[in-house]
């Protein structure tokens, strides 16, 4: 028998049976079940209990628990806590260990508490990785540390090979959680209690790990170099794996970027495909090669700019529209001086055409350079002395009045707001109309600006958004593009009943009228499913997040048809046309187009759970996402642009609409970087209150990487008079309910059988359905388990 107890309990707390084909096959720490006159719970930092799959703490109560310690209130009150789980005045003992429910309903132990850190935004269970580790028939004991922003792992056993540790620990854990290297001991040290002492674990050589070949050719140097660089060590072999001298794929990153800056082109899947200096380098190619971008002629950008889909949308808004817009505040340098700002907007206007953007009634025109004086779009604001509530009355105030003064009629689409706080740190507001900016281009314009204002030169724009609207009107002619009505159209004839007693009224839902709704999901359940999930099924992060959505739907709305119609949102910068560079390009890219997600009928216990069919559910989902051509942009080229299929597609709009907007860093308290997320708050919307909502209900998501790790946050935005907050809480909570469940049966689903696996999408070479892919990996999987 093997037992988990504590001494709050005097003794045990839960136990598990063993023979001998158990004890040797039995994965990870497997404590069993809670003992008769005991509850165990797994809960997450409110107290709420995680699916099956999720790391939480363990906590115990019942009958056999202990009242407190003797003559020690503070450290009974500490860890003998009110159990919002069993009967009035019970308590439950907070145990300070690591755990998960599995899907068999017993415990897996996976180490204190105390271990758990963050590193890169990433939480981790130092705990789990130990546990993964230890599995392996080479290892008699180890540790693992985190020294320098690293995994490291110290193992004692026989024969131990560090790069096959790290193979053998990457087939169960994601990539942020694979050790850098692995340090072989004769035995770890302990104290003289017999504890680890982690004091005493010895530093990594990585530098002892590197080989005699030295590069011979330009670009091996060049990698050679770059490996040395990125990883912090004097000099790098050619022979010499990355990820074996200590590299990570968030390290992968910064070695493509680099990479790229020095003249090579590789990819982050080359880094992890070809991972010594030698293979990539066989791989490389320099910059610009195979890639043939059309250049323009002087003053290509300026004149009359053809309205792209987003336009010809934002021309059917109904209600006032001359402040719609898009805002950022920085944390600002004290001092900054209006002449040098002025100067800095002017290099800012001048070099990016869309910045001199004018609204003649239906027609756009970018207006020729030095057209638009920076200084009249320049204000000072006073903030000596203000804090706190003060300044952001001030903020929202100035906010409002920013946006009452865009005018795109006047060619005022622009306008910076300077918070002059004296010596302190200030603040500084951009206003854009949304006809100009997107979110990709603001990751364009702030980097701009910091440049212009310390009198750099400003890289060139190789593609204008003019030139890119010219060549969308053609593009949206081509037969092949043409050739997708009967798909958008099969799409908007989904049935998309009523969710509200009405359809949307623009005289009365408007966007003074809606109500918001923002809610989070933890960083135990975000960071398994953007990355374990995703990666199960060979897809990616909206795949899961819209699968969770359709089944929520489904579910809120309790039709007969599990199918939903929803309009999805896109960056809109596809490589759809040749000779186009738009990475240096601001405007308004957006691409809106419905989606028809189907996940098939599925009991909502099942989906709570984390049952079979969720699987299911998510490659229905993902294979209805992969028909779409070109993320979507076909819609709107048809939709607007081409005058043979406009009309077949006008007059229908989903009720529903779904932006996932990605991952971010949350700012640091730094000059000319975000402010704090109370100022940005402080600015209000961007829209005006008259303006009609396009869609009953809309949800905008993103991902903060926090430093307890990533966590999804969305705001639920819907007519006020068309659904109350319980509505709307009920149908995120389902969203939530469903995320967690997908969850769930990836962590610890394989008792009821297969989890995850490819779709016909992943097999274009083969014409293949997916029942035939999953009746092929069963068979495989009965081979693998026969051996």
């Amino acid at each position: 028998v093997n037992m988990y107890g504590i001494t709050e309990t005097t003794v045990h707390v839960s136990y598990v049976a063993l023979d001998r084909a158990y004890a040797a096959t039995a994965p990870g720490s497997i404590i069993g079940t809670g003992i008769p006159d005991l509850r165990v719970y797994v809960l997450d930092d409110r107290l709420q209990p995680v699916p099956p799959g999720v790391v939480g703490e363990l906590y115990v109560a019942g009958a056999g628990l202990a009242r407190g310690y003797l003559n020690r209130q503070a450290l009974t009150a500490e860890r003998f806590v009110a159990d919002p789980h069993g009967k009035p005045g019970t308590r439950m003992y907070r145990t300070g260990d690591l755990g998960r429910w599995r899907r068999d309903g017993s415990l897996e132990y996976l180490g204190r508490s105390d271990q758990q850190v963050q590193l890169r935004g990433f939480r981790i269970e130092l705990g789990e990785i130990e546990s993964v580790l230890a599995r392996h028939e080479s290892v008699s004991d180890v540790a693992v540390i985190i020294r320098d922003d690293r995994l490291i792992a110290y193992a004692a056993g026989t024969g131990i090979d560090s790069a096959e540790l790290r193979r053998f620990a990457a087939r169960d854990l994601p990539d942020h959680m694979v050790p850098a290297t692995v340090v072989r001991l004769d035995a770890l040290p302990l104290t003289s209690n017999g504890k680890l002492d982690r004091k005493t674990l010895p530093a990594p050589d990585f530098a002892a790990k590197v080989s005699a070949r030295a590069p011979r050719t330009a670009d091996e140097e060049a990698l050679a170099a770059l490996f040395a660089e990125v990883l912090g060590l004097e000099r790098v072999g050619v022979d010499d794996g990355f990820f074996d001298l200590g590299g990570d794929s968030i390290i992968a990153i910064q070695l493509v970027s680099r990479a790229r800056q020095s003249g090579l082109v590789i990819s982050p899947r080359d880094v992890f495909q070809h991972q010594t200096v030698e293979q990539l380098a066989a791989v490389a190619r320099p910059v610009g090669e195979g890639e043939e971008i059309e250049t323009e002629a002087p003053g290509t950008g300026t004149g009359p700019v053809p309205a792209t889909p987003i336009m010809h949308w934002f021309r059917g808004l109904r209600g006032p529209v001359t402040d719609y817009s898009q805002r950022m505040v920085l944390q600002a340098p004290p001092a900054l001086d209006m002449e040098r700002l002025t100067t800095a907007l002017q290099t800012i206007l001048d070099h990016h055409d869309m910045l001199r953007l004018r609204v003649n009634g239906d027609e756009f025109e970018v207006t020729e350079t030095g057209t638009v004086d920076a200084a009249s779009l320049l204000r000072r604001v006073d903030i000596q002395g203000l804090s706190g509530d003060a300044l952001r009355d001030v903020l929202a105030h100035e906010a409002n009045a920013a946006k009452a003064r865009l005018d795109p009629s006047a060619g005022i689409v622009a306008q910076l707001v300077w918070f002059d706080a004296g010596a302190r740190s200030g603040r500084l507001l951009l206003t854009l109309h949304h006809l100009v900016v997107d979110g990709v281009s603001w990751r364009i314009l702030l980097p701009d600006l910091v440049t212009a204002w310390a009198g750099g030169e400003l890289l060139p724009v190789p593609t204008s958004f003019r030139r890119w609207a010219q060549r969308l009107v053609a593009e949206a002619s081509e037969p092949s593009r043409a050739a997708e009505l009967p798909l958008w159209a099969d799409i908007q004839s989904t049935p998309d009943p009523l969710l509200g007693a009405r359809a949307l009224d623009p005289a009365i839902d408007t966007f003074g009228t809606a109500r918001h709704l923002t809610v989070d999901l933890p960083a135990d359940v975000t960071g398994p499913l953007l990355t374990d999930v995703p990666a199960a099924f060979h897809g990616r992060a909206n795949d899961v997040l819209l699968t969770g959505l359709a089944l929520a739907v489904a579910e809120w709305r309790r039709g007969d048809d599990p199918a939903v119609l929803i309009d999805l949102e896109g960056h809109g910068r596809e490589e759809i046309v040749p000779g186009v560079d738009l990475s240096r390009t601001t405007g308004w890219f957006t691409s809106i187009f419905p989606v028809r997600l189907d996940a098939g009928p599925i009991d909502w216990a099942e989906v709570r759970d984390g049952g079979q069919a969720v699987g299911t559910a998510l490659k229905r989902v993902k294979e209805q996402l992969r028909e779409i051509p070109d993320n979507g942009i076909g819609y709107g080229l048809l939709r607007h642009l081409n005058p043979a299929t406009r009309e077949h597609l006008a007059g229908r709009t989903p009720q529903i609409a779904f932006n996932y907007l990605g991952r971010s860093a949350v700012p640091e308290a730094a000059d000319w970087s975000p402010a704090a997320q109370a100022d940005s708050d402080a600015l209000g919307s961007g829209q005006n209150d008259g303006l009609a909502l396009v869609h009953a209900i809309e949800v905008n998501a993103h991902t903060r990487d926090l430093p307890g790790g990533p966590a999804l946050t969305a705001t639920w935005t819907w007519a006020g008079a068309l659904f109350s907050a319980e509505d709307i809480e009920a149908l995120a909570d389902k969203w939530f309910e469903a995320l967690r469940g997908l969850v769930a049966h990836v962590i610890d689903g394989g008792d009821d059988g297969p989890v995850g696996g490819f779709t016909p999408s992943d097999l274009s070479l083969v014409e293949v359905s997916q029942d035939e892919i999953d009746e092929l990996a069963a068979e495989l999987d009965d081979e693998w388990d026969g051996e």
